[in-house]
């Protein structure tokens, strides 16, 4: 039994683990916390609903569809609203994601209402016996999704140049202008980018959860929980947290209370930073004065 539970963390894990991803992107190169992302996330699932019952398209062409629109939402989002006030101090852009958080979660209730709906499964099927662990074909599409987006990332980021772009303007925005680097491309496609991984954690979380304006609420927690506690500022740091929060969580679960799920998990962060206060991959930060 405890071998499955963490097995089924771990599947949860990535999930966590790639909402994590999207934050600490735009979080590393903008220095924003986006608090919309769980609702950004979810408008793109309903899209993915709506060309998947609807329009009555296979699951593979609409789970593609989805996220060229999420790739467009995030775009619209960064040019119509966070560029404007990209000179504007951090709190400003921060309390800006808030507003935009309740504007999503609104528009969602209006368009498809709060009646929770189901969302089919990307690899439907009985469960296979693995050494005594049961594993649906879902749950390995979820891993394989999760790591053929990790291996994609890093090489992204480390042999392409929008990755270079991305890393420089990390490390420091003005120099970055200086040597050439469009700053606000490069905020730009790190919001598409971020909208995308989090399209996809709610497209693998909402067959689980059921679909409703308020699935992705629960994901989000946890993909914050993953962010501190990976450092929320590397992208590898994301992912093991996830899995970290996707294990301890269920083992929580299963053997003292799902109400006490989360703050048993928040406990546990607390912990760790009392330890060590940047997170497991944190760096810390030197001032020279």
């Amino acid at each position: 039994m405890v071998w499955q539970l963490i097995v089924s963390g771990l599947i949860f894990g990535c999930i966590y683990g790639l909402a994590a991803l999207g934050l600490v992107l735009i979080y590393r190169t903008t220095d924003v916390v986006n608090f919309a992302q769980g609702e950004m996330a979810m408008v793109t699932t309903f899209v993915a609903y709506v060309f998947l019952e609807k329009q009555g398209f296979s699951y593979g062409v609409s789970f593609l569809l989805a996220l060229l629109f999420a790739a467009v939402f995030g775009m619209v989002v960064q040019f119509l609203f966070m560029r404007p006030v990209q000179q504007a101090p951090v709190l400003n852009q921060i309390v800006l994601t808030l507003g935009l958080y309740m504007v999503f979660h609104g528009l969602a209730g209006i368009i498809w209402g709060y009646t929770p709906t189901s969302f089919p499964e990307a690899v439907p099927g009985s469960p296979y016996q693995l050494a005594g662990i049961y594993v649906t074909p879902n749950e390995l599409f979820v891993v394989a999704v999760t790591l053929a987006l990790m291996l994609l990332f890093f090489a992204v980021f480390r042999y392409t140049k929008i990755g270079l772009a991305m890393r420089a303007t990390s490390q420091d925005t003005m120099t970055s202008e200086l040597m050439g680097i469009q700053v606000s491309s490069v905020f730009t496609w790190t919001w598409v980018v971020g909208t995308v991984l989090g399209g996809v954690a709610g497209m693998l979380t909402a067959p689980t959860t059921m679909l409703d304006p308020n699935f992705m609420a629960d994901v989000l927690i946890m993909a914050f929980a993953a962010a501190v506690l990976g450092g929320f500022i590397s992208l590898p740091g994301a992912i093991l947290g996830g899995l970290i929060i996707g294990v301890v969580g269920n083992l929580i679960t299963f053997y003292v209370s799902a109400e006490l799920k989360t703050a048993f998990i928040f406990l546990l962060i607390i912990l760790i930073l009392y330890v060590r206060p940047t997170g497991l991959f944190g760096a810390r930060v030197i001032n020279k004065v």
